[in-house]
């Protein structure tokens, strides 16, 4: 397989704190997979971006056991080039908008200019990214004068601008409307299309169930479970849990409960019409 991002049994805790805020983790993340992280508001999963970043324990300090290898090297070697190679998208823009540039322009430039790179170039990859990110229209406008979703796909812009291999996004929909998650998720479904390597926190299950390959469930600071979509998210004993699963994964049980000849439970809505249509048409209905 090949790994791109390799966590060998990583414990860690915060400065002060009693208990580690992630426990024994091992996990790898291979190259061009979409992996979506889901649990319960402080399972870890905050502090697992944290990590596969580089901000743990560089940044947060604290104590840490274990290492975190990117392309078979240590994450701290990389030093401030490690921007370049992952992408990270908070899950406030708030905390992304850097304050210092008076336009969208200028923000989404403002990590190229940093590296130095030659304003030719720079324009030409802020206009591209721009128009994949659709806030051409937002060009000359303040960053802090945008909606929560317009202000979201600055942040991604900026960080996309950078041509990072793999993402890092923390739970960007979390204070979102449908309409801001609709446009956040087609940004993050052009990245897929380009093989980019994404590691994703969303509260939403059935998006999940939709973009992911790979889940990883977490749960007091440990991973539970591990794998492909489908199995993971139609594991009814995760439920028991305090995990969230999606809703047709939990009417496919129910209905294979009460008899119905369903083969696979699903998990995302085209599934289950799909496996539901067929199961009733072999009862003859």
């Amino acid at each position: 397989m090949d790994f791109v991002i390799q966590v060998d049994h990583v414990t860690y805790s915060y400065p002060l704190a009693k208990e580690p805020a992630l426990k024994q983790l091992n996990v790898g993340i291979e190259r061009g997979k979409f992996y979506g992280v889901i649990g319960e508001n402080g399972a870890g999963k905050t502090s697992f971006c944290a990590l596969l970043r580089g901000f743990i324990p560089e940044f947060y300090k604290g104590n840490m056991e274990g290492k975190v290898l990117v392309e078979g090297k240590a994450i701290s070697e990389y030093g401030g080039n490690i921007a370049s190679k992952i992408g990270y998208v908070f899950q406030n823009p708030f905390t992304q908008i850097s304050g210092v540039k008076d336009t969208v322009f200028e923000e989404v430039a403002y990590g190229l200019e940093n590296m130095g790179v030659p304003v030719e170039e720079i324009e030409k990859r802020v206009v591209d990214v721009m128009r994949m990110t659709d806030i051409e229209a937002l060009a000359e406008k303040n960053p802090f004068d945008l909606s929560g979703g317009q202000m979201q796909r600055v942040a991604l812009a900026s960080v996309i601008v950078l041509e990072p291999d793999i993402l890092v996004i923390d739970e960007p929909t979390s204070q979102l409307d449908p309409e801001g998650t609709e446009s956040v998720f087609a940004i993050i479904k052009a990245l897929k299309e380009r093989r980019k390597t994404i590691i994703l926190v969303e509260h939403k299950i059935d998006l999940i169930a939709e973009y992911a390959d790979e889940v990883l469930v977490f749960k007091d600071g440990e991973i539970i479970a591990s794998g492909d979509k489908q199995k993971i998210l139609s594991d009814m004993s995760l439920a028991e849990k305090d995990v969230a699963l999606p809703q047709v994964a939990i009417l496919g049980n129910k209905l294979k409960q009460m008899g119905l000849p369903i083969t696979e439970i699903p998990v995302t809505e085209k599934e289950a019409v799909e496996i539901i249509r067929k199961a009733l048409k072999e009862r003859g209905m």
